[in-house]
């Protein structure tokens, strides 16, 4: 087994140190060695460790084989602020793993914390290197797997612009990528990405969003009108408040534990836990009312009111209230 695998890769192994600053592509290689290990066998444990919160003698006995000899993923989080009770227990550990458990180690590089157990690591066994990635190159070949990935073909120029479009955030160009792909037929070409995410090079819709289910009303209207200043189309600002307001009531009718909804409802776990996070200013009914004045905006704006600012506006109003 390669010492070095890609995200896209990561693949089960004894252990596995998941570093760099790049979250999003941490967790889905994350997600992805804990869905060929369940595809593998469904009755995978799965545990959760902090490693600046750690129990001594935990790790062991998570690792420890049980009566029924299940296969074991140990995910262990915070390793660039780990405690010393478990950086000494996890190099007598990687030293000698335990069969038919897979430990995965996360560190973000923030910190040299740790660095004895990262050497012990990369000298025998596996390290997934989740790098920024920060150039156009890398964020359109990015956009292109993700959408081939779906069964889907697009164009140069549709990749370019959403590679402009979310420079700032690869979740965010993930979830694009997937609305796009949900949300229309046949090649997705230039023209498809304009009319779903204009204006998102200067003030996205998302941010709008944002300052919306944060409650900042004054915030919201300001993103919004900079939006739509730069170009943005009221009609794709409403797709982005769809689609977040969709999110939400997905995480809200899961209440298992945060990788398991994230498997469950096809996000990441971050996304699981930003949108608990913002349910907290929801009731079930306010949810439904916010969706339903979404609908209702998105009508207004496609022509059935002379004003679609007018619309937005009293939409952004409304939801941030």
């Amino acid at each position: 087994m390669p010492r070095q695998m890609t995200w896209d890769a990561a693949a089960p192994a004894p252990v596995v140190l998941v570093s760099g600053k790049e979250e999003y592509l941490a967790q889905r290689a994350t997600q992805r060695i804990r869905s060929i290990l369940a595809h593998e066998d469904p009755s995978l444990e799965i545990s959760d460790i902090e490693a600046d919160q750690y129990v001594p003698g935990t790790l062991i006995q998570l690792a420890s084989p049980s009566l029924f000899g299940e296969p074991r993923l140990i995910r262990v989080s915070r390793v660039q602020a780990t405690s010393d009770a478990f950086l000494e227990e996890a190099l007598a550990y990687v030293a000698d793993p335990v069969p038919d458990t897979t430990l995965v180690l996360r560190h973000d590089g923030s910190s040299v914390r740790g660095k004895r157990l990262l050497d012990a690591v990369r000298k025998a066994h596996v390290e997934v290197p989740c790098l920024p990635i920060t150039k156009d190159d890398a964020r359109i070949a990015f956009a292109r797997a993700e959408i081939q990935a779906q069964g889907r073909t697009v164009t140069q120029g549709a990749l370019r612009a959403l590679a402009g479009a979310f420079a700032k955030d690869l979740g965010e160009l993930a979830s694009a990528c997937t609305q796009l792909v949900q949300d229309t037929q046949g090649e997705i070409t230039d023209d498809t990405v304009r009319e779903y995410y204009a204006g998102h090079v200067e003030t996205t819709a998302f941010d709008v969003a944002d300052a919306v289910v944060a409650g900042d009303a004054a915030a919201a209207l300001v993103r919004l009108r900079h939006a739509i200043a730069s170009g943005a189309d009221p009609v794709p600002v409403v797709a982005a408040f769809a689609m977040r307001f969709r999110q939400l009531a997905k995480v809200s009718t899961n209440h298992g534990p945060e990788g398991q909804a994230a498997k469950a409802l096809g996000m990441a776990p971050w996304q699981v836990r930003n949108a608990r996070r913002d349910l907290q200013r929801y009731s079930d009914d306010r949810l439904g009312r916010a969706i339903a004045l979404i609908a209702e905006t998105d009508h207004a704006v496609k022509g059935a009111q002379r004003s679609p600012m007018h619309a937005l506006e009293r939409m952004v109003r409304i939801l941030a209230s």
